[in-house]
């Protein structure tokens, strides 16, 4: 088992150091994921639990907002 696990472990070690424009794609891909789950968060995605539902409970504010947000649609 142990000798299987090596084994995987170097076959895509050694692809992944024969990369050339693979290393390319995976910096894309990261840069772009980067983009989607921190920038695109921040500015179109607030958080509606954390700032006026401080003195109330939570559950109490989420149910309210479901309820008035399917009203108005």
């Amino acid at each position: 088992m142990k000798q299987t696990v090596i084994s995987i472990w170097r076959f895509y070690l050694e692809g992944f150091r024969s990369m050339t424009l693979g290393r390319t794609l995976w910096l894309i891909i990261l840069i772009k994921l980067f983009i989607m789950f921190f920038i695109l968060r921040l500015f179109f995605f607030p958080n509606y639990l954390n700032t006026p539902a401080v003195g109330a409970d939570k559950d109490d504010y989420v149910s309210r907002e479901l309820i008035i947000r399917a009203a108005d649609e």
